[in-house]
């Protein structure tokens, strides 16, 4: 019998803070990825056509998208053996209530988040806190920036792109 071989990793382009605008080299950065995390303040919809063109997407709403849009507040995903909580406001350090709870309770991989217009990331007590930074225009003298995980057997490593 053949040794079994390591899967490959699983690529997954994270994004927040597009606030309207798909900048081309998203397409670049995230060629190859085989899926997209979005973690709200997409703005229009031709943000996700964009991203649907390179990889699924999953999405939820951030504070500056409308309820209409029709996305949750909030979701898990789980890719390659890993679970992912998205949610738009999210302080890694002092987590909402329900959030901690939701978190206790699915234990994901990794929180991914935006907002802050900050990149971060940091595991804390086994889990990965990821915010991609803005991928949108510049605001708050913040670079800009997207993130690539690599998600394998034996663990979840973050890339950060500057846009």
């Amino acid at each position: 019998m053949p040794p079994t071989l390591p899967a490959p990793p699983f690529r997954i382009g994270v994004i927040a803070d597009t606030h309207s605008l798909f900048d081309d080299r998203v397409t670049e950065l995230f060629a190859g990825v085989d899926h997209i995390l979005h973690a709200g303040d997409v703005g229009r919809f031709a943000v996700l056509d964009e991203l649907r063109a390179i990889a699924p997407v999953t999405v939820v709403m951030g504070n500056v998208d409308s309820p209409e849009m029709g996305w949750r507040l909030t979701e898990f995903v789980e890719l390659a053996g890993h679970g992912y909580l998205l949610h738009h406001i999210f302080n890694p350090h002092r987590p909402a209530a329900l959030l901690a709870a939701r978190i206790a309770d699915q234990k994901p991989s990794a929180v991914i988040f935006g907002h802050t217009h900050q990149p971060f990331s940091q595991v804390i007590r086994g889990v990965l806190y990821l915010n991609p930074g803005p991928a949108g225009q510049a605001r708050f003298h913040h670079p800009r920036s997207v993130a690539v995980l690599h998600a394998d057997a034996t663990g979840l490593q973050a890339e950060f792109h500057t846009l």
